[in-house]
């Protein structure tokens, strides 16, 4: 029998009883705070204050929580929060009894299309070059996405299908099957998104919003390929050609290639 990975790991970091910190949370968190520190940088060197990405971070923390929130409750499991609608804005479970379960169940594309929404309005607020910031959120949002999947697989979720490549995971909070590690392979694919927008971002041979079109194309595509190794995230995704992540990547990913032809010359 070939040697799997044997992946056991507790969700939670630290449990106090009446409040716990799960290593899903930290990640996330992580993926804030090193965008945070790319951005400082260089806004520094646009000549923009540090005021101002504070502003930023809080429009664009609020939009990525409020949009992959409500995606993923509208998308994934409307029959469930249709019935428990205050639940979809606390972090707690009333039934069958109250539990502080923090937000389970965030779905990227909402968050992505929120923040695009919200970086839309502050630059037009604060009278900065919109396509120059969306081109910097989208190198920090590859390198927040490959945190956040990493915390997936800390969780044990998002998991992949059967299989017996020599690489794979067996999740023993799951089961005892080998899978695919669908989390992993979508966080390394971000990491290798996030250099080559880095790279890209440092020869200053693109105009303003090709990188930002980029971002869109490379990781809806991404994620549109190891969709195909990955165990559907709810039932009536079973009988599908493709699944529901599939299909609402596919305008992202067109959206991005648009952008990307548009903004293909220097300017």
């Amino acid at each position: 029998m070939p040697a799997y990975i044997i992946w056991d790991v507790s969700p939670i970091f630290i449990d106090l009883g009446f409040f716990q910190v799960r290593w899903y949370s930290l990640f996330f968190a992580l993926g804030f705070v090193l965008s945070y520190m790319i951005l400082n940088r260089q806004f520094k060197k646009a000549g923009l204050s540090q005021k101002l990405l504070d502003q930023l971070t809080g429009y664009v923390g609020l939009a990525t929580i409020i949009g992959a929130r409500l995606a993923h409750c509208i998308f994934y499991d409307w029959d469930y929060y249709s019935d428990h609608i205050l639940e979809i804005f606390l972090p707690v479970r009333l039934s069958p009894e109250f539990e502080f379960i923090g937000f389970q169940g965030l779905a990227s594309h909402g968050g992505i299309f929120c923040v695009g929404v919200a970086i839309i309005l502050f630059s037009r607020k604060n009278q900065i070059d919109t396509w120059w910031l969306l081109d910097r959120l989208a190198i920090v949002g590859a390198l927040a996405g490959a945190c956040i999947r990493f915390g997936n697989l800390m969780n044990s979720e998002i998991i992949g299908k059967p299989t017996e490549v020599p690489w794979a995971f067996i999740f023993n909070r799951v089961d005892h099957l080998p899978r695919h590690p669908g989390q992993l392979y979508e966080s390394l694919g971000y990491l290798i998104i996030f250099g080559i927008l880095m790279l890209l971002d440092r020869s200053s041979k693109t105009a303003h919003g090709f990188l930002f079109g980029l971002f869109f194309s490379l990781l809806f595509a991404t994620r549109f390929l190891v969709e195909f190794v990955k165990v559907d995230q709810v039932g009536f995704e079973a009988d599908m050609t493709l699944n529901l992540g599939q299909l609402l990547s596919i305008p992202f990913f067109i959206g991005g290639i648009i952008v990307m032809y548009f903004k293909r010359d220097k300017t």
